[in-house]
């Protein structure tokens, strides 16, 4: 089979996706980005229709859901269990609150009053039952499963994209192979800096792009229900897997430099960070 690289760039997940390929062929790239399709429109919180959405309008039944679906609750509440509480997939609720509520393309409006409101803790209000596959969530509970679908379906789909390849899902970016020149694929960090891998993940968490009006943006603090202050503006992270990528660099982030890095340290894993700069009543993000 020949080594060309094959390339494939697409909009989903409300994020730009690339999936590249050595000798796996154009129709793998194209199984994969279908693949990652029908995981939007199965995950989405913005259509009515989805999967998801049925979830969260449960009113606390215990609703059948599909193997793909329970599969990602089950890693929303390890995600939750591995970071202490801080990724918590529960934060639908503080997301429409700070304005969220369409796709970021959209175009979105900073709320004259947020409040804060600690989150839920998520297994207080997801329960989820093997022996029925089946779901029931608390009703005023709903879920955000963005991050933790792009951490997971990028583990799954760098088997489908054969044995030397790139699976990078809006940040969450998984690799396995030699790569073009034989020694890794080379992959950018957020200070420029970059790492050769044969195997593994990085993961980009960061408060720089996805802003709107004077001080909102998506990365929600589950201890307060309010954007986060963070000292941080980005951090990648490089680790065995995408989910554990997306899990420890939103830790991080959230925790701030010094308990981020410790955290990261403690953990063993590669890491790149930008500092926010520090403007008028809170932190902004350098590259403003």
């Amino acid at each position: 089979m020949s080594r060309e690289l094959q390339t494939r760039h697409f909009d989903a997940l409300g994020s730009t996706c690339e999936l590249l390929s050595l000798g796996s062929g154009q129709a793998a790239l194209e199984r994969c980005e279908q693949w990652v399709r029908d995981a939007e429109a199965r995950f989405t919180r913005f259509l009515p229709d989805s999967e998801l959405a049925g979830l969260n309008a449960g009113g606390g039944r215990y609703v059948p859901v599909s193997p793909e679906l329970f599969a990602m609750l089950e890693a929303a509440l390890w995600a939750y269990g591995e970071s202490d509480g801080l990724v918590n997939a529960a934060v639908l609720p503080a997301l429409l609150a700070a304005g969220y509520d369409r796709p970021f393309r959209q175009g979105l409006t900073e709320p004259g009053v947020v409040n804060s409101m600690p989150l839920p803790r998520l297994p207080d209000v997801l329960i989820l039952d093997q022996a029925t596959r089946s779901a029931a969530l608390a009703p005023a509970a709903a879920l955000d499963l963005g991050g933790i679908v792009k951490g997971a379906l990028a583990d799954i789909l760098i088997d489908e994209l054969g044995e030397d390849a790139v699976c990078n899902l809006g940040g969450d970016l998984r690799v396995r192979g030699a790569g073009p020149e034989g020694d890794g694929w080379h992959i950018g960090l957020c200070d420029q800096s970059a790492v050769a891998l044969r195997d593994g993940a990085v993961c980009t968490s960061g408060i720089t792009r996805r802003r709107w009006g004077h001080s909102m943006h998506h990365l929600i603090d589950p201890r307060t229900g309010l954007p986060a202050k963070t000292d941080l503006a980005e951090i990648s992270v490089v680790t065995d897997s995408a989910l554990r990528g997306e899990v420890y660099a939103k830790c991080a982030m959230l925790m701030g430099a010094a308990a981020g890095i410790a955290f990261l340290e403690a953990r063993g894993v590669h890491y790149a960070l930008v500092p926010a700069i520090t403007a008028g009543d809170g932190m902004l993000p350098a590259a403003a």
